[in-house]
């Protein structure tokens, strides 16, 4: 009996082990979730790695120490839309024709063929969701059920938009929207996303409307950062960070997720104390000096990115798109022209790019600088004397800039490297042509006809002084 008890317990082990031996290899096999968090309007000398000594940002720094911080990493625009097309297509946003802000009035959006990030990852039967800012359109062919994402909260556009209402799914779920709560909102969201879809791969894009303007925080986080509203409002977006990671170590499965911050574009500098800080970069959003590309970007993927790496070159936010399907063992999409790289091998290996070069456009689609290796290459400018949604910017003539000794962009090298200028006067001309045929701009909106009450002002007018 006792013999017979004895192989009893070798073959249940025996079972045991087999089994989980193939959970082990099941969780092995699984492509890796992705969390992507985006904030908007943030700028390169807000986050404490990135040189801030004025907001806290430990979760976000933690990432850094914990994985890698990419100190040139570039945006696909110096404005919101067309840097979220950028980001989820891998594309420029030039070749959607989006190079303008979308606004609730605006009947164009991102075109329904285009491929995103979600509807790439269904290949390997991710769940993915979308929670926060949207802007590539609000009318339900261009909302993101439409395109790949199984789940959406948040606002569809800016929140210093008209309209700024709570859609859920493709039908709006609050018309009124408190702005002290939007963090903590996305955040709840997140999580509940994350609780529910623990056993699957995911794929979930955080796309916070904070710090733009109008800026708020909630209640526990007025008056903790040493750099006024603004910096509590990006203290709370570190907590929301420190939240999202948190839960994901509580569920186990942070070890095989790999999770991202990063921001839209550089900091709106004229709005002030609420408009952020470039650090040690030339303006910021809405220009194609460094201030207004150039963004704080960190990963960490523990096990598998290498701690505290910093990586020194030029890298985009169009690379996310076939980087994640390197990952995901995803099949890229057929015939379709991605401007990304897959930069795996920068992730898991300390590589390097395979192309160190970029074409910088404005919100204009106006083809302004090039960058090949260390140096800038920037057009003539005729500047720009300010508004109230525009900072004042001094016309330049052409720019010849040694990126790695002067981020800034402070000394002219023009007169000194003639010849540098133009050759890379020429790549930047030779590479826009190889782009193709661009289409042409999306209509943002029109004007509204308000001849009627330019009539109605001059007959007033007249009948208030009849003898004119």
């Amino acid at each position: 009996m006792i013999k017979n008890i004895g192989f009893s317990l070798v073959i249940l082990t025996a079972v045991l082990s087999c089994k989980l031996n193939k959970e082990e290899v099941s969780q092995s096999e699984r492509p890796p979730n992705i969390v992507f968090i985006f904030a908007d309007d943030l700028g390169y000398g807000d986050i404490g790695c990135f040189g801030a000594d004025d907001i806290k940002t430990p979760n976000i720094d933690n990432i850094s120490s914990q994985g890698i911080r990419f100190t040139e990493f570039y945006s696909a625009s110096p404005i919101c839309t067309p840097s979220r097309a950028g980001l989820l297509t891998g594309r420029l946003p030039q070749r959607m024709g989006i190079n303008n802000v979308f606004f609730p009035e605006s009947m164009s959006g991102m075109p329904p063929e285009e491929v995103t990030v979600a509807e790439m990852l269904k290949e390997k039967n991710y769940a993915t969701g979308i929670i926060g800012k949207w802007h590539l359109g609000h009318h339900h062919k261009f909302l993101p059920l439409q395109q790949g994402f199984d789940y959406y909260f948040g606002i569809p556009y800016s929140n210093d938009m008209e309209s700024v209402v709570y859609i859920r799914g493709n039908e709006v779920e609050e018309f009124e929207v408190d702005q002290k709560y939007i963090t903590r909102r996305y955040t709840e969201e997140a999580l509940s996303f994350i609780e529910k879809h623990k056993e699957n791969p995911f794929f979930l894009y955080v796309a916070h409307n904070m710090p733009h303007v109008p800026v708020y925080a909630s209640e526990n986080f007025i008056g903790t950062s040493q750099r006024g509203l603004y910096g509590d409002v990006v203290q709370e977006l570190d907590w929301s960070v420190g939240s999202i990671i948190e839960k994901l170590k509580t569920l186990d499965i942070l070890e095989n997720t790999l999770v991202i911050f990063s921001s839209d574009n550089g900091p709106w500098l004229v709005m002030e104390d609420h408009g952020g800080s470039a650090g040690i970069l030339r303006e910021g959003k809405q220009f194609t000096f460094e201030g207004g590309m150039r963004v704080p970007t960190v990963a960490m993927w523990k096990g598998k990115i290498p701690e505290g790496m910093v990586y020194d070159d030029m890298v985009s936010q169009m690379d996310w798109f076939p980087t994640f399907a390197k990952l995901a063992g995803v099949n890229l999409p057929e015939n379709h022209v991605l401007d990304g790289k897959d930069i795996s091998e920068i992730l898991l290996e300390g590589g390097t790019r395979s192309e160190n070069s970029y074409l910088f456009f404005n919100g204009t689609n106006e083809l302004q600088a090039y960058r090949e290796g260390d140096w800038k290459i920037k057009k003539p400018y005729s500047g720009n004397k300010g508004t109230h949604w525009m900072k004042a910017v001094e016309a330049h003539d052409t720019l010849l800039i040694n990126l790695k000794e002067d981020p800034g962009e402070k000394n002219n090298l023009y007169s000194a490297h003639p010849q540098k200028a133009l050759d890379l006067f020429n790549e930047m001309e030779n590479r826009y042509n190889n782009l193709g045929q661009l289409p042409p701009p999306l209509i943002i909106k029109t004007e509204a006809d308000r001849s009627h009450l330019k009539y109605l002002k001059n007959k007033r007018n007249k009948n208030s002084n009849p003898d004119r």
